[in-house]
């Protein structure tokens, strides 16, 4: 039997597992680190298995007593499989965003939200686990990119994916009709986000930044073309990130969900100087002009360029981080310390196993040339 002190000190591994306790109790461990009750039991020959609850929001001892009450119930002739099962993918949706979902950021669930809400349960939301096929899921997918929405099409497909795999470890589903669907979607296309890298242009547009005359914008742009930083984690900036010399970013707001740590040049920090006067008393950098306590859109530094009379072929605010890698590059700087600062990840996963700090007196040193770089165009 499992003891208080096991169950809190299991650490994940690279694919889950399950840890037993007794009378059918499992203590299941995800390589994310969360934590789950499994109860396992038969009945009418077959194997089921039935989550519980997470832990640490059900202790061993609470586990063991909901497992003691199953059991008596079954030994009633109650049905736990009748009793606990949800009886369509909205309901199995549902249990999943409150078990598996729960500690995502704002936005992200946003768009996990809109893309039930618009796509995937108007589709198939009545229909029973057993009942969707991947002919269902397929159709959905190719609606969307009929749309031309390839991108989306595929995080819907991997939305009903992580949906199932949760159903299968909770017992109630046995399969995955997503599996079927690999290589069924349109490839992923190259994307290249528009860029400036002659350094006329870049002078133009530097200038017009520093020339725009509403503060907080002017002070986004600038923090954005500074930091190369991607356009989301701009805009949901906190002051509570900034320390001194860094922004700290945790990892749950990066891309590869690793923490990043961008040095902050003196030009950012002046900009920073700036920004606090206005936006410093609150959570965000770059807060909403609506006041509702969220950040700022993602239209918000895409509209100002368009403002100061860029076009959405000349740069994109995703486009600075290419102006800085390309020109990096091109001035012979260490393109692994650039691709560091940049937060990508190689394929490899040797050299893609490095620390947030990795680099960073390199990084330092690269963060305020680049600034140097850009202010001296602008002169």
């Amino acid at each position: 039997m499992l003891t208080e002190l096991q169950v809190k000190a299991a650490k994940p591994k690279e694919k889950s597992y399950m840890l037993r306790d007794d009378k059918g109790l499992y203590l299941r461990v995800d390589p994310s680190g969360r934590k789950y009750w499994i109860l396992r039991y038969w009945e009418n020959g077959k194997e089921h298995k039935l989550s519980l609850s997470p832990y640490p929001d059900l202790s061993l001892k609470d586990a063991r007593m909901k497992r003691d009450e199953i059991h008596t119930a079954r030994a009633k002739g109650q049905s736990p499989s009748q009793k606990s099962i949800p009886q369509n993918f909205t309901q199995v949706t549902s249990e999943w965003l409150k078990i598996r979902m729960a500690d995502k950021d704002e936005m992200y669930m946003r768009t996990i939200h809109l893309r039930l809400n618009k796509y995937i349960l108007p589709a198939i939301g009545t229909l029973s686990l057993k009942e969707i096929t991947s002919a269902n899921i397929l159709r959905i997918c190719r609606a969307i990119e009929d749309a031309g929405h390839d991108e989306t099409a595929k995080r819907v497909k991997t939305i009903i994916g992580q949906v199932y795999r949760f159903a299968i470890a909770a017992g109630y589903a046995d399969s995955d009709p997503t599996s079927a669907l690999l290589g069924a979607l349109k490839p992923k296309s190259c994307r290249h986000f528009a860029t400036l890298t002659n350094p006329s242009d870049v002078a133009i547009l530097m200038r017009s930044m520093k020339a725009y005359p509403y503060t907080v914008m002017r002070c986004a742009m600038l923090f954005s073309v500074y930091t190369a930083a991607r356009p989301g984690e701009v805009r949901s900036a906190e002051w509570g990130e900034i320390h001194n010399d860094t922004w700290d970013i945790p990892a749950e707001k990066m891309k590869m969900k690793r923490r990043h740590i961008v040095p902050l040049s003196s030009q950012v920090k002046a900009v920073l100087d700036e920004l606090r006067l206005l936006t410093g008393s609150g959570k965000w950098l770059f807060p909403s002009p609506r006041n509702d306590g969220r950040c700022m859109s993602d239209n918000g530094v895409r509209s100002a360029l368009r403002a100061i009379g860029f076009t959405k072929e000349q740069i994109t605010p995703h486009g600075f981080r290419a102006m800085f890698s390309t020109i990096a590059n091109e001035h012979g700087i260490n393109r692994d310390v650039i691709e560091r600062q940049l937060a990508h990840v190689e394929g490899n996963s040797v050299r893609g196993a490095y620390n947030h700090a990795e680099y960073m007196p390199e990084r330092i040193k690269l963060m305020q040339w680049w600034a140097d770089y850009l202010d001296s165009l602008a002169e």
